[in-house]
């Protein structure tokens, strides 16, 4: 029965992470599909890690949990949860790297049908991220741009890793869309949309003083002061 509900969530998953991209930042819907989709991401975690992947179980909800954070009032949960998502992602950069290691040392360079390169490419993301909560133990979560810079491409590696899991599987895509969508090409350009999105509201985060506010109950401002 979990798979069902994990295929779902999947699904929907692409779907409001998609409208959370597009839509005006800081406004009613891009508030409430990215809440959503925190929790869709959640449900299809939680399934995957029961159904025997743990590690793509653990990683989705480790971005999620992070970017949610991000943007909600400092507070002791906050820096607890903050804390054991620096150690999970110690912990996912660590066995990304050892499974990386075996998949290379395979004959064909594969492990579990992943290639040996994304294992090495995630746990950099991996450490990347887990510097990023290092200096947010240390110094405390940053302001402005550089605080929804930090949600934003957490929340869009979680929606990669739900677009990868789907669309990197020819089996998968061929059962919901027609042959012209089926070929590597057009299954690598979801992928390749995501992150020129990603990298388009980096820049624009960062780049200007005045941000929206993505929690109007958030105690901490998240816009910067006009000079």
């Amino acid at each position: 029965m979990l798979l069902p509900i994990h295929v779902a969530a999947g699904g929907l998953a692409l779907v409001l992470g998609a409208v959370a991209l597009l839509v005006k930042k800081g406004g009613d819907i891009h508030r409430r599909s990215g809440l959503l989709f925190v929790y869709v991401m959640l449900v299809m975690a939680t399934s995957a890690a029961i159904l025997g992947n743990v590690l793509g179980g653990l990683m989705p909800v480790y971005f999620v949990s992070t970017a949610l954070t991000t943007v909600r009032p400092v507070s002791a949960w906050t820096r607890r949860i903050n804390l054991a998502a620096l150690t999970v992602a110690a912990g996912l950069a660590l066995l990304d790297i050892l499974s990386g290691v075996k998949a290379f040392n395979s004959p064909r360079g594969f492990l579990n049908g992943v290639p040996f390169p994304m294992f090495f490419f995630l746990a950099t993301v991996m450490i990347l991220a887990a510097a990023g909560d290092v200096r947010i133990m240390r110094f405390g979560m940053p302001r402005g741009g550089p605080r929804l810079a930090r949600h934003l491409w957490r929340m869009c590696f979680a929606l990669f890793i739900a677009a990868g899991s789907f669309f990197s599987i020819r089996a998968r895509v061929e059962k919901i869309l027609p042959e012209p969508f089926t070929t590597a090409p057009m299954r690598a350009l979801p992928i390749l949309l995501l992150f020129g999105a990603m990298f388009y509201w980096l820049r624009k985060v960062r780049g200007r003083r005045t941000l929206p506010v993505l929690v109007r109950h958030d105690s901490i401002a998240l816009v910067t002061p006009p000079k």
